[in-house]
């Protein structure tokens, strides 16, 4: 192999390890299965502990619709935002493809994904606030409640991680 082809591989190597620090950067937290958010802290906790504790929430037939409209639009919102890492990820591959990409390109479209997927994102959370917004005071302490012995486990397990690797930050 020639040193110009070893190069040219050692770049496009290092631009698809910059193209996967930037996706992770982008990386959208979308609604799981019951139409919470995953990502840990980084997700919503109120569509957790609301999808989470729904049974114990007894809701009525409109809050019940609200879910259900609201769990729906968590759906298409994480089906969205594949796709538009999808488009990220095809721009990258076609620029690495090129003897010089234009990263500039794929970072400006990096920077529309990443505002639309945070529109949609501040859409469902007021989905899933207009829905909270409609419980009773007893449904707000179960999810009250829910929210903080997950908050409870979290730290444990932060504790438990600075015992066995020590607090590093």
């Amino acid at each position: 192999m020639s040193n110009r082809t070893i190069l040219r591989r050692t770049r496009q190597a290092a631009l698809a390890s910059a193209l996967f620090v930037a996706l992770a950067g982008i990386a959208v937290a979308g609604p799981g299965p019951h139409g919470g958010f995953h990502g840990g802290p980084q997700g919503e906790p109120v569509a957790q502990a609301i999808a989470h504790a729904k049974e114990k929430l007894a809701l009525n037939a409109e809050q019940q619709k609200m879910f259900d409209a609201t769990v729906a639009q968590s759906r298409a919102a994480r089906e969205a935002g594949r796709t538009e890492m999808l488009r990220v990820r095809e721009a990258m591959k076609a620029e690495l493809a090129k003897p010089e990409p234009d990263l500039a390109a794929v970072a400006a479209i990096g920077d529309e994904v990443r505002a639309k997927v945070q529109a949609e994102r501040a859409k469902v959370r007021a989905g899933w606030l207009n829905l909270y917004g409609t419980f009773t005071t007893a449904q707000k302490q179960v999810v009250r409640d829910y929210m903080v012995a997950r908050m409870s486990r979290h730290e444990a397990w932060r504790e438990k991680m600075r015992e066995r690797f020590g607090d590093k930050g």
